[in-house]
């Protein structure tokens, strides 16, 4: 098994960040390789996602919710498995520490040449930066924030 720990701060209220995070189909848009999610339930969401270079569809299920403090998930099946944890610490009204740990385990010599190349951790922490700029883009609980040229 390999594991993937990674943390960033972004300047939005750790309410707004959890419950972006918690949108789970909107994860195409800031991480690099999600290409589809799918909620199924209110514990259940379907993936279609590249691992190194190679398409996976699965299944995670919601085993952890604490609002604005963690979410945690894990694959069910055989395709993919790997589980995770993301944790929210408020550091003031208007920041927040967002914190991913991974656990997972490469299938097939693809997997496993790009878990010794630190392609997962490069792309965790590309995810996280891509969703920093998503969320201090779009974070405001109702929208998206106004921009000046809004009317």
């Amino acid at each position: 098994m390999s594991r993937v720990e990674e943390s960033i701060d972004v300047d939005v209220p750790v309410r707004v960040v959890y419950e972006q995070w918690a949108s789970f189909e909107d994860f195409p848009q800031f991480m690099e390789g999600v290409e589809e999610v799918r909620q199924l339930d209110d514990r259940r969401a379907y993936w279609r996602v590249r691992i190194a270079g190679l398409l996976r569809e699965f299944e995670t299920e919601i085993v952890e919710r604490a609002p604005d403090e963690r979410v945690a998930w894990r694959t069910t099946g055989e395709t993919v498995k790997h589980s995770g944890t993301v944790d929210f610490e408020s550091l003031d009204t208007s920041r927040t520490r967002v914190r991913m740990v991974m656990v997972f385990q490469p299938n097939g010599l693809a997997e496993k040449a790009a878990d010794k190349l630190g392609v997962l951790d490069r792309q965790v922490r590309g995810d996280l930066r891509r969703f920093k700029e998503f969320i201090e883009d779009h974070g405001v609980e109702g929208g998206p924030r106004p921009t000046s040229d809004s009317a």
